[in-house]
């Protein structure tokens, strides 16, 4: 396996309806393979509108199981096309009751490797998400994918530094982090919190937002989406805060060794001392 992984991000406005979205993101999957790239996310609940500006039960209409729902099944037929690894962002129903937001990771033969579902579930304006879904319950995994190990990690997640470690801990090489986040409620935030996950942990991350607004609220979605090395340096330009992207950047895995060994975080970590940290 090459130290250099060509990964690609994308960052969609939306189109109004579920099947010109997937058909977008299809379209922009096969452009990343003929640029050579071999792993790409979709930004959060990436097949719909971002619903959870509203709290209404209308929208419960957006779930669909995992991996066998119509979505992440069309999914592993476009990784089998492009032999792209793809980590896809849905609205998750387990069973009646049981709804999460969710990421399957599909390899790239097209199959199904697992899921992530998100841990911390924001409820405040704009963002009401508690309505709608679950805490995650899945762990923290890290999926041995044919371009290495790859986590993910969804939008409000990332306020919480536990997660970040946790993929680190347990071998996460890149991490996709999907989201949808708004210009007045966090931009100031966008360009700090991952970074410095990345440079915490020593992988790569790569930064997900929707851009533009939707027809549920006033959330102007910012974009801005990016690919963030171990040192904290940003992969190539960030992407626009107005229009929809797709970003291509190569990624030099054999940085993360550097890095372990110059700035060598996880030798001096000290979990005999934390406990602290898991008290109620």
């Amino acid at each position: 396996m090459t130290d250099v992984v060509r990964a690609a991000l994308v960052q969609a406005t939306w189109t109004g309806d579920t099947e010109s979205m997937i058909a977008k993101h299809e379209e922009h999957a096969r452009e990343a393979a003929r640029q050579g790239a071999k792993v790409i996310g979709f930004q959060e609940v990436f097949n719909a509108p971002y619903f959870c500006q509203v709290q209404e039960p209308e929208h419960y209409r957006w779930a669909e199981p995992v991996p066998d729902g119509p979505t992440v099944s069309r999914m592993k037929a476009l990784a089998r096309e492009t032999g792209m690894v793809i980590v896809v962002p849905v609205f998750e129903i387990e069973g009646e009751g049981f709804y999460y937001n969710t990421a399957a990771v599909i390899d790239a033969d097209g199959t199904y490797l697992g899921k992530y579902r998100k841990h911390h579930i924001p409820q405040v304006k704009g963002f009401w998400e508690k309505y709608y879904f679950r805490p995650g319950n899945a762990g923290w995994p890290v999926f041995d994918t044919a371009v290495g190990k790859v986590g993910v990690y969804i939008c409000y997640d990332r306020h919480f530094p536990e997660g970040w470690r946790q993929l680190g801990l347990n071998g996460a090489q890149l991490v996709y982090n999907p989201s949808a986040t708004s210009r007045g409620l966090s931009s100031h935030l966008w360009q700090l919190e991952q970074p410095a996950a990345a440079v915490a942990n020593e992988y790569f991350v790569a930064a997900i937002n929707r851009v533009g607004q939707e027809e549920y609220g006033d959330n102007d979605f910012y974009g801005t989406s990016y690919f963030v090395d171990p040192r904290g340096q940003f992969v190539g330009e960030v992407a626009s805060d107005k229009t929809e992207e797709l970003v291509v950047r190569d990624l030099d895995f054999g940085l993360i060794e550097q890095v372990r060994q110059q700035w060598a975080f996880y030798r001096d970590r000290r979990p005999d001392a934390y406990d602290g940290l898991v008290r109620p």
